[in-house]
């Protein structure tokens, strides 16, 4: 088996073959030879990359997803999760979805600008903006960019509802922000926990928050009153699903009132490479993990439809679900879930006069 990437949650750069890129294969012979001729392969290192982008709201018509417009203020995403479903997105750039999606990341500076200009369109009409879809708000650029904050105080200025997902405790230096916001009815945050084990964390999601301080930021999200959300995202079969009801237990022990969870999915290039990170870590369990997915997903690595795909079918999907549904009964979770208010929405001034109340 080959030797882990420390720091890395991909364990290869292979480039995207969606789109006809040229592939290249290194020898084994050259692979035995290469450390003796060179030395060892450099440390990868973190690029950034400043975009400047047209707009920053993104829209869509999925009809099985509960927002229709967001705001990712990053491309790529350092935390580097081996599942992570917006990989793929790095081949639009000919990156490759692997090494290249947590290391070669897109920073979008001017994205509070363009947001003030955008909420301040006549056509606006106001409807929350979700943060976290694709890529996380609360990656570690974040501490050096501040982009995300800066999106926020636009929201706040504006009265404009803002939901937050991260796996990154780094929400937190935006708490002031953020309970001024909910105290206004116009801000959650769920915060994606996977396990509870911080060994298999660190391979499985190498750069994100540990799962203690993940848990940790619920509870100091909950005291600020902040409605906070545990994703328990995502499940992968023979991996993690030992730890969804213990996750939903330390979440609701802390005050988090609602709960969701969704099964693994690998569209396109995220198979791949999840098997590859499999066999680095799990060889033993790989094609249990592997099988026991494609048995919800119609036999394949991955059901794209509108609905199966965010609710997968069988018995093991039925399994998991009613393991959820119980956990969260007993538990108190998911009586009630957070509206955000869209009437206070304020159109904000883009030529810097204040504007007369």
């Amino acid at each position: 088996m080959p030797s882990p990437i420390h720091g890395r949650g991909a364990q290869s750069g292979a480039a995207p073959q969606r789109f006809g890129l040229a592939a290249r294969e290194a020898d084994g012979d050259w692979l035995d030879a290469q450390e003796g001729i060179d030395g060892p392969a450099p440390k990868l290192r973190t690029e950034v990359t400043l975009e400047h982008a047209r707009t920053i709201i993104a829209t869509n018509q999925s009809p099985d997803i509960p927002f229709d417009r967001s705001i990712n203020a990053y491309r790529g995403c350092e935390h580097g999760c081996a599942y992570c479903y917006a990989r793929p997105s790095h081949a639009w750039h000919d990156l490759s979805p692997g090494l290249d999606f947590e290391t070669k990341l897109f920073a979008k500076p001017d994205a509070a600008r363009l947001l003030r200009a955008e909420l301040a369109r006549p056509s606006w009409r106001c409807q929350p903006i979700a943060m976290g879809t694709n890529t996380d708000p609360y990656q570690p650029i974040e501490a050096r960019y501040r982009i995300t904050r800066q999106v926020l105080e636009v929201c706040l200025e504006a009265r404009q509802p803002v939901t937050i997902t991260t796996k990154s405790a780094r929400v937190l230096r935006d708490l002031d922000l953020l309970a001024q916001l909910a105290r206004l009815n116009l801000t959650a945050v769920a915060v994606s926990v996977t396990s509870l084990d911080p060994r298999l964390s660190g391979q499985l999601e190498p750069r994100a928050s540990s799962p203690a301080k993940r848990l940790d930021a619920l509870e100091k999200l909950v005291a600020a009153g902040v409605p906070a959300h545990v994703s328990v995202a995502p499940v992968i079969p023979a991996i993690t699903d030992e730890f969804m009801e213990r996750i939903l237990e330390e979440a609701a022990a802390r005050g988090v009132k609602s709960a969701s969870w969704i099964m693994l999915r690998l569209p396109h290039e995220v198979a791949p490479l999840f098997k590859e990170w499999l066999g680095v870590h799990y060889p033993e369990r790989a094609d249990k993990v592997i099988h026991t997915v494609q048995a919800m997903r119609h036999g394949k690595d991955n059901d794209p439809g509108f609905f199966t795909r965010m609710k997968p079918l069988g018995t093991w999907a039925d399994v998991f679900r009613t393991r959820f549904r119980l956990a969260c009964k007993r538990l108190g979770l998911n009586r009630e879930q957070p509206v955000l208010d869209c009437s206070r929405f304020v159109r904000p001034e883009t030529n810097g006069q204040m504007r007369l109340l």
